[in-house]
């Protein structure tokens, strides 16, 4: 049998194991923008629709909206982690986005939802165009 220091078998192990999932800088209550909302917002400003990133729409709470159609009052979320696991579709998390969409529907604002994969697909944008247009 072999024997191994701790130094040693640290260093084997350390080459052997996989590496961990990248993760986004995140400043303190700041949320960075993952690469699907920075792709809509590409398509957004080539099209010339005014928009606002992490629009604070609620008085009380700190509820933001991914997009802000500026003066248009329509709210536009980008539905990250239905697949993974997000928290979009566990328990609280799935009841807190009903209670943000539901206030934002009351204030007046529509609110379009996306999933990543149809952002990626163009369907987001496309969307977005049809709804704008028909506001004129």
């Amino acid at each position: 049998m072999t024997s191994y220091s701790i130094a040693e078998y640290k260093k084997m192990v350390k080459a052997t194991r996989p590496k961990g999932r990248s993760k986004r800088l995140k400043v303190k209550d700041q949320r960075v923008p993952n690469e699907f909302e920075a792709k809509l917002a590409r398509e957004l400003r080539t099209l010339k629709i005014d928009f606002e990133q992490e629009f604070y729409f609620h008085p009380d709470r700190k509820w933001r909206a991914d997009f802000h159609l500026i003066g248009k009052k329509i709210l536009v979320e980008v539905e990250g982690g239905i697949w993974s696991g997000g928290r979009h579709t566990r328990g609280k998390g799935y009841i807190g986005d009903i209670e943000k969409y539901n206030a934002a529907t009351m204030m007046g604002y529509q609110v379009i939802r996306f999933s990543t994969d149809q952002v990626k697909s163009g369907h987001a944008i496309q969307q977005i165009e049809k709804m704008v247009g028909d506001w004129g």
